[in-house]
């Protein structure tokens, strides 16, 4: 059984996505890029900005599921440009500073919105 998770403190799905789908014990985070839900738009700033607003996006969905940060057991980082890793890396290991799930990062051509960053999140309990 499948239950669908959305909350207005996340940016809404732009296409036929959910943000997030909880099954069983699992929740599967659709990748969340760095648009702030209040305005619909991406937020200003460089990587470290963005990397935060997408990891409070995700904390978002977390909590309208009932889970926490801590229940995530893996992330799946896109970057439009592997030169921002370590910046993108600092502010994630502020999101996670112990037990940090299990994690994949790769460089894409180009992201939804003009992001430099997204991230999508698996998490159980």
């Amino acid at each position: 059984m499948k239950r669908i998770i959305t909350t207005d403190d996340a940016p809404k799905a732009i296409g036929p996505y959910s943000q997030a789908v909880e099954s069983g014990n699992m929740l599967f985070i659709s990748g969340q890029v760095p648009i702030h839900p209040a305005t619909g738009k991406l937020v200003e700033g460089g990587i470290a900005e963005q990397t935060a607003q997408v990891l409070d996006n995700v904390g978002a969905i977390l909590k309208a599921a009932g889970y926490a940060y801590t229940d995530v057991v893996k992330s799946t980082c896109f970057l439009t440009d592997m030169k921002h890793f370590a910046e993108m890396n600092a502010v994630y290991a502020r999101y996670y500073p112990s037990e940090a799930p299990a994690r994949a990062a790769f460089a894409v051509k180009d992201l939804p919105a003009g992001a430099l960053v997204e991230i999508e999140t698996v998490a159980a309990r």
